[in-house]
């Protein structure tokens, strides 16, 4: 009893303290607008994208980051108004709304930008013909899901939600958490960034970027800019010169431009370069989200004509039915961590690459795309919107993660988001595995004994 008086105790001053320090310190003010943005943002995808409870999503995604700040964050789901809003100890409220077609938008403002022109999508599921979960019949793959979902550290929890196999384009094995099915969209975090990967492959194909060029952007354009001589190529892989922008500090640049903007890329153009063009590796969501802004120039300049030309090039090809994007308030897709699908549909995503862009006879990606994808950049693990298997030593610089999985094949590459989110792809064994969830662990372990499995079953 005493420790929970205490840490109430320590909560009340902390916001007492931080909250009297915003007055002065701008800072201290956009700290508590980060946190209510963070948290109005998340349960708007959870109660209006995924319908899932978002209460749990509170639960096990928020409140972990908010720390002593939970006690004073309060939160209201509006479902009549489709709108989410939160507030620390009544103050600092940060308000986002849904957007049949475009998702979840944090509100800068009074004004809610128009969604007019975004239909739900009518094209078939991918997997229309396997509706019920397919539950392995093999023992040794309904271990692996075991381990999947196991939560073997109480202290650590994984919160699984969805684990999906393809073996040789066939879905072999799936299972879900309760209250997650087979065509919840699920927050993919930066798995989004290997989706901004396809939709500038699929440009590129049309002519309309070029990989090696410089960023068509009108923000780089004065001759004595630095960024101007920036390419899409060093954009995608992370050598742009901008800086490592996702680490501890509440306020940094990702945090800044995802809560406290309304202009997301107008924000990241503005970001100085850290080192020279081509130098040194930075993990970039700034850089991903110029990425985006070149989508969004290319094809109109509406959230609407980006949606569409997704749903028309990728997302129907495929049969991502559940696929989905935020916008910003300029209709810029959020492309470096704010998109949703099913597990299915991003396994059918992570299929797209393991066939070398091609699906159904019809080429979607460039050819040779995936092969520079999944290409090393500099000495690092990572390629080009694609993390590799390359690297089995050191690891990611401020994160200390590893840079690969050194138990599986060195031809894997995978995309990765934010509390365990990965579609895993294995060219090598022709399987494509993605996990989703709140919480990191397993992942690895239980690739290992679905290929174990595999080979089993194959010399059988």
């Amino acid at each position: 009893m005493w420790l929970r008086i205490l840490k109430w105790a320590l909560g009340v001053i902390f916001v007492v303290v931080l909250g009297a320090a915003a007055w002065v310190a701008p800072k201290g003010k956009d700290v508590l607008r980060v946190a209510t943005g963070s948290v109005s943002r998340s349960l708007c995808s959870a109660a209006f994208v995924s319908h899932v409870d978002p209460d749990r999503v509170y639960a096990e995604e928020q409140r972990p980051r908010l720390s002593v700040l939970d006690w004073a964050m309060r939160y209201t789901v509006d479902r009549d108004h489709h709108e989410v809003r939160a507030a620390v100890a009544g103050a600092f409220a940060a308000r986002t709304v849904y957007r049949e077609g475009l998702g979840c938008l944090v509100v800068h403002g009074a004004d809610v930008p128009e969604a007019a022109g975004i239909e739900a999508p009518s094209f078939a599921d991918a997997f229309a013909e396997q509706n019920a979960v397919v539950e392995p019949a093999d023992p040794a793959l309904r271990k692996a899901l075991d381990g999947a979902f196991a939560e073997p550290d109480p202290k650590d929890p994984r919160n699984t939600k969805a684990f999906v196999v393809l073996h040789d384009g066939r879905l072999i094995a799936e299972r879900y958490a309760p209250g997650y099915g087979p065509d919840t969209p699920i927050w993919a975090h930066s798995l989004s960034k290997s989706l901004t990967n396809a939709l500038i492959g699929i440009l590129v194909r049309e002519n309309k970027l070029g990989v090696g060029e410089p960023a068509r952007l009108a923000a780089w354009q004065e001759p004595s800019d630095p960024h101007r001589t920036v390419t899409v190529d060093q954009l995608l892989r992370m050598t742009s010169g901008l800086p490592f922008d996702d680490n501890d500090d509440p306020i940094n640049h990702l945090t800044r431009m995802m809560f406290l903007e309304r202009d997301m890329a107008g924000y990241a153009a503005k970001v100085p370069l850290d080192h020279p063009p081509g130098a040194a590796w930075g993990y970039s969501n700034t850089g991903y989200m110029v990425l985006s802004r070149l989508v969004r120039d290319a094809v109109g300049k509406s959230a609407a004509d980006v949606e569409r030309f997704a749903r028309r090039e990728l997302f129907e090809p495929l049969g991502m039915r559940t696929a989905q994007l935020d916008c910003d308030a300029t209709g810029t897709p959020i492309g470096a961590s704010n998109s949703y699908a099913s597990a299915r549909d991003w396994a059918r995503f992570g299929q797209l690459y393991l066939d070398d862009g091609v699906v159904a006879g019809r080429r979607i990606l460039p050819e040779t795309w995936v092969a520079y994808s999944r290409t090393q950049t500099l000495d690092t693990g990572y390629g080009a919107g694609f993390w590799t298997n390359l690297v089995d030593h050191g690891s990611v610089p401020v994160w200390n993660a590893p840079w690969g999985m050194p138990q599986l094949p060195k031809d894997m590459f995978y995309a990765r988001g934010a509390l365990g989110q990965y579609i895993v792809i294995v060219p090598s064994e022709r399987l494509v595995v993605v996990r989703m969830g709140m919480g990191y662990g397993g992942v690895e372990s239980a690739i290992v004994q679905i290929i174990a499995a595999l080979h089993a079953q194959a010399n059988q």
